[in-house]
């Protein structure tokens, strides 16, 4: 019996959708003039229209950029280089008359291995000079360019991480000194025949002794920065950054957490070459404040040049790091976020069906639904740490003694991956693991799946809070902190000028405007319309350099932290406020960035990455586990 169209359409409307189901609308891309809001798609060119004199520091800063690029595909070479010498075939006695060609394939195979192992080679050793010369050139007492902006303090700090990486990934892999030593004695072999062939030992000869040094390239980069003079400023000016950061956690994703762990050990050894430069660090920065960094994260005392805590004299850090133990508070975190994101998203959704509403009370939904929306970035890299350091924790720690989950394996020989990985769980870890890898899937799916609906309230609020700082908070300190300083009353109009946008102003009456424009009421800000309209990644970056240059004065040498100068002119709340908004810049471009943002934060492709432990435990991979 047929059922009416009218039946069957009414029908539908009994069906409940639940969550993971297919959807026929997939995730939407966001139109934007830029590939993404936490870089620059034309090379930070656009700076030089704000005439603020940074042409030198954006060349620099654009050359870094293109060497930590270089410097992370060197890395993939290196992280999945296996050994060629175990897949060389050997001929049986019957075949000894064909060694001379044998030689000669194994060389040629080798040959294109060393060749990429020579580009590192001539990489790292462009990329430690120019890093130094970076560094020298904003570090002379006499200099007369502006600069280094935070933007390029980033990049000294991402690309001497790259460096880093690269020297552990080289002192891991031992199948490379195997395969070179067999790549020589070939090239003995085969060049018996051959002319000129002295360049080519020479190079055969730089080559082996970068591979079989270890600490190659972090020992070359300390030779080059040193080689020229005055750079212990800039190292302290690098140390005093990461040390606030991670204090204050300002870095709002665990990658940047991590480089800043990485490389600040490297930058004390750098900085501490001499009695001299270490009274100048420690003066600078307590002691007290590394060793509670180091304490708290003990993996970064890799580095035994430090007079700090051995390994074994810190505490046992196996509760912070198991998952666990942690469970039942991420278990409270997420349930409490879900109800409270879903709120502020019925919130939203009210407020775009009505028609005219509240201008304060759209003010205060959006605004809710940006600190949502942060908060929940802060959760996933949060959660998405404690797998990370919960599985490098394990890696570092085999088991000792394997209890097999099955009879058949009661007999078996078990490799020291499978100590790590597949017996170095109990039932309850597997549990909370799994568990948390489906919350953290779980939210990021649920903020992937609004992120057109919340766009404009993300974009708005942002515009409102850098249109509040620079139209309002600005204008209070132009008429009194900073009335009779013309040098820094000058750096705050260029930020007012580079991004005030005057325009939101333009739709309210003339008398609203009066405060701003005449001076009237100190107590009554200047009133504009919030409009989904974000800030660059240029404006972000003149914004962070120009208050830095307030707080500092451009001077290198300044006694205390970024914010922390008991000596300065300007009164606490001032610099409180600028350093609120400071910080609140950096974390506006990953909001802006925000599907790459999430799909960052979301990835747990790292659980797959054994060739690390594979190579260090000389195992080879069997595809069929």
């Amino acid at each position: 019996m047929a059922v009416p169209v009218e039946e069957a359409i009414a029908a539908l409307s009994t069906f409940s959708l639940e969550d993971d189901q297919p959807e026929v609308q997939g995730p939407a891309v966001w139109i934007s003039t830029e590939r993404g809001a936490t870089q620059s798609p034309i090379e930070y060119s656009d700076v030089s229209a704000y005439r603020l004199s940074l042409s030198e520091d954006t060349k620099a800063l654009n050359q870094l950029n293109s060497l930590i690029q270089e410097g992370k595909e060197m890395a993939s070479v290196l992280y999945t280089y296996r050994s060629c010498v175990k897949a060389l075939p050997q001929l049986p006695d019957s075949m000894k008359q064909s060694q001379a060609d044998l030689y000669l394939e194994t060389y040629q195979v080798l040959d294109l291995e060393m060749s990429r192992l020579r580009e590192i080679q001539r990489w790292q050793a462009s990329a430690a000079s120019k890093l130094a010369a970076d560094m020298q050139r904003f570090s002379r007492p006499e200099r007369r360019i502006n600069g280094p902006t935070i933007t390029h303090l980033w990049s000294m700090l991402k690309l001497l991480d790259v460096l880093v990486q690269l020297d552990h990934l080289k002192n891991a892999k031992a199948s490379i000194p195997n395969d070179f030593s067999w790549y020589k004695r070939t090239f003995t072999q085969v060049s018996v025949q051959w002319q000129d062939i002295d360049s080519m030992r020479e190079e055969l000869d730089d080559l082996q002794i970068f591979l079989s040094t270890r600490w190659a390239i972090l020992l070359n980069l300390h030779v080059e920065m040193f080689r020229v003079n005055n750079v212990e400023d800039i190292l302290q000016v690098l140390i005093v950054f990461a040390v606030e950061s991670l204090e204050l956690d300002f870095a709002l994703l665990f990658p940047e957490r991590h480089i800043l762990l990485r490389v600040l050990p490297v930058l004390v050894v750098l900085a501490t070459s001499s009695e001299k430069d270490s009274e100048s660090l420690y003066k600078r920065v307590k002691i007290i404040r590394l060793i509670n960094i180091f304490k708290n994260d003990p993996f970064s005392t890799q580095t035994r040049l430090l007079t700090l805590p051995a390994p074994h004299e810190l505490p046992p850090r196996e509760r912070h790091y198991l998952i666990i133990n942690h469970i039942g508070a991420i278990r409270s975190e997420h349930d409490d976020f879900v109800v409270r994101f879903a709120s502020s998203m019925n919130q939203l959704l009210l407020l775009k069906s009505s028609d005219s509403v509240d201008v304060e009370w759209c003010k205060e939904v959006k605004g809710n639904m940006y600190d949502m929306v942060v908060e929940g970035f802060q959760l996933l890299s949060r959660w998405t740490t404690r797998i990370w350091e919960q599985c490098a924790w394990k890696f570092s720690r085999p088991c000792k003694v394997v209890v097999p989950s099955e009879s058949y394996e009661a007999s078996s020989s078990f490799s020291d991956y499978e100590k790590v990985v597949r017996y170095n769980y109990s039932a309850e870890e597997r549990k909370a693991l799994v568990e948390l890898v489906s919350y953290i899937k779980s939210i990021g799916s649920m903020m992937q799946r609004c992120d057109t609906l919340v766009a404009d309230a993300l974009w708005e609020t942002i515009h409102s809070e850098v249109q509040d700082f620079v139209q309002n908070t600005l204008a209070t300190m132009l008429r009194t902190t900073f009335r009779k300083k013309k040098d820094l009353s000058r750096i705050l109009s260029d930020m007012r000028t580079l991004s005030a946008d005057w325009m939101a102003n333009t739709s309210k009456p003339e008398s609203d405007l009066q405060p701003l424009q005449h001076g009237g009421e100190e107590s009554r800000g200047s009133f504009f319309h919030p409009r989904p309209v974000a800030p660059t990644s240029a404006q972000v970056h003149c914004l962070q350099f120009l208050i830095y240059e307030v707080v500092s004065g451009g001077n290198l040498r300044k006694p205390g932290g970024l914010f922390g100068n008991s000596g300065s002119e300007i009164p606490v709340n001032d610099l409180k406020q600028l350093e609120t908004f400071f910080y609140k810049l950096s974390f506006f471009l990953h909001v802006l960035d925000y599907t790459v943002t999430v799909v960052t934060l979301t990835d747990l492709g790292f659980l797959w990455f054994r060739e690390f432990y594979l190579e260090s435990s000389r195992v080879i991979q069997r595809i069929s586990h």
